[in-house]
């Protein structure tokens, strides 16, 4: 009998190793929203893997999986803060990219380096098209890991649909810029 009761267990739980790669291959860990097969995260340099496995917070103080939302596609990913001039001079036409380029398959995502309060306020005053999840004072550590070796701000990054990074600038950004890279990234 404990034997039955054991097999019986072994394959429940089977059936539910099963059901959860399913669900985390239709939330972005191995397929892009629209279906086409996006590279698993372990397959990812160690920089781009730390970025696709990590999680944030929202301001409407939920979890924010860059890997479920953005997979499959070329990301504009920017870390930036209230209190930076440079970065608060560059938001609006980061959001201008967004604008011209969600068309072309490009997403946005700010990272800001920043306490929810002033995020808030920020936002009220200028608000951006593109989402904005919280990094906290970890933000820069991962931005260290993607290149910005001097934990500077504003650092973006530019990835490609494979989930790769592969253009990145410390210091504010341009629009012209921005297009450029855009225009030259082959998706």
């Amino acid at each position: 009998m404990q034997r039955r009761a054991l097999l019986g267990w072994t394959a429940v739980g089977l059936a539910a190793a099963g059901a959860g790669a399913y669900v985390a291959l239709r939330q972005g860990h191995g397929a892009s929203r629209d279906g086409a097969a996006a590279t698993p995260v372990d397959a990812l340099s160690p920089q781009a893997a730390a970025f696709w496995n990590a999680s944030f917070d929202t301001l409407d103080q939920s979890t924010y999986q860059p890997a479920a939302h953005l997979r499959g596609k070329p990301l504009l990913l920017n870390f930036w803060a209230t209190w930076c001039a440079p970065c608060v001079k560059e938001l609006p036409e980061i959001n201008q990219f967004h604008d011209e380029f969600a068309a072309q398959g490009w997403q946005v995502l700010g990272l800001a380096v920043d306490a929810p309060t002033p995020v808030r306020a920020f936002l009220d005053k200028l608000p951006l098209k593109f989402p904005v999840a919280l990094a906290g004072l970890t933000g820069t550590d991962l931005s260290k890991t993607l290149g910005n070796a001097k934990g500077g701000l504003p650092f973006t990054v530019a990835f490609d649909a494979s989930g790769e990074p592969v253009w990145k600038k410390l210091g504010a950004t341009h629009l012209e810029e921005l297009r450029e890279m855009a225009r030259g990234l082959k998706r």
